[in-house]
């Protein structure tokens, strides 16, 4: 093994996040965006259970179908009880560029939130590009949320309120799902938002962008790759977020990786959510990369990066759920 000297200028790599991408690096083949669509999302499903930890057990691992314009889409239900009182709900939206990752690739990480949290948990397979370009990602996931807020009976689960959640891709449906429920609201509030790592900004070049386009996971070319096939306005709200109003938003925990190439971005989310009064909590993942919420087993550290995530938004959720609460009793005297 080649140990190498780590000048000042460099930047923190963890020691296992430096096996891993050495581990990348000698694997042999094509890279994913030498791929047409089909055989990238397979050869990303194909490495969720060597890079990621299992579902483990749950109560509930139900699939649903969501009604959305033009046809449906499918999600699943993960949760630890089989039946609860109304509550919050988490709807996720999953990362993969618009292009790659479904309900499948990040169930591990979904069945961690339920536990973690103690709440059902949504994972909505919402419409991939370049099949279907933008803006079928977040038609889809606005539709998702407002089916789960009106709670179908199919869905099988009462509720409350509404937590949204979702990383890099995700992370931006995530954001442009939280606008468009403030603006037109839900059956149920969304009382939380966890975009992690998001893709909120790319009308404009951030520095990490440069820092870290090759060599952590996620390149410069993938990123190319990934807008190619999405066709994105991204001097719209709904392509980069960051440029809507952040007002009255609800409060937020934003995670990002520090070699991550749109780390920025996740950065000046957050920064704009607390400059418009949201309350907002941010961490980093220091010397870790882009996608290690799904690289627990590749990433070991990513664990506790996780763990401690999780930790803070349960806090979030349960401050918030118990504002609505007494909003709710205070307008019913």
């Amino acid at each position: 093994m080649v140990h190498r000297r780590r000048r000042l200028s460099d930047p923190y790599v963890r020691p296992d996040v430096r096996v891993f991408l050495d581990y990348l690096a000698r694997v042999p083949g094509p890279r994913m965006h030498e791929l047409d669509a089909p055989a990238a999302r397979a050869q990303y499903l194909a490495m969720k259970d060597v890079a990621d930890l299992g579902v483990g057990d749950l109560a509930v691992t139900r699939d649903v179908v969501i009604p959305v314009a033009g046809g449906t889409i499918g999600a699943r239900v993960f949760d630890t009880r089989e039946d609860r009182v109304a509550g919050p709900v988490v709807v996720f939206y999953h990362g993969g560029g618009f292009v790659i990752g479904d309900v499948a690739t990040h169930a591990g990480f979904c069945a961690e939130m339920a536990r973690a949290l103690d709440l059902p948990v949504v994972s909505v397979g919402y419409r991939l590009a370049p099949e279907h370009p933008w803006p079928a990602a977040p038609d889809d996931a606005e539709a998702a949320a407002r089916w789960v807020a009106d709670a179908p009976a199919e869905l099988g689960l009462k509720v409350a309120s509404l937590v949204l959640a979702g990383d890099s891709a995700g992370g931006k449906l995530t954001i442009t799902t939280a606008m468009a429920l403030r603006d037109a609201p839900a059956a149920v509030p969304v009382i939380a938002q966890f975009p992690i790592y998001p893709a909120a900004d790319f009308s404009q070049a951030y520095p990490s962008f440069e820092q870290f386009a090759d060599g952590y996971l996620l390149t410069r070319e993938g990123l190319q790759y990934f807008a190619d096939a999405y066709r994105s306005d991204p001097s719209q709200v709904r392509g980069s977020p960051l440029l809507g109003d952040c007002h009255d938003l609800p409060r937020a925990l934003v995670l990002t990786a520090s070699l991550d190439p749109i780390r920025d971005q996740g950065r000046a989310y957050a920064a704009k959510l607390a400059q418009a009064g949201v309350a907002v909590t941010f961490r980093e993942a220091r010397g870790n990369i882009h996608g290690f919420v799904t690289l627990r087993r590749a990433i070991p550290s990513s664990v506790g990066d996780v763990a401690g995530a999780l930790a803070v938004l349960k806090t979030i959720v349960t401050e918030a759920e118990a504002d609505r609460v007494m909003a709710q009793a205070a307008g019913t005297r």
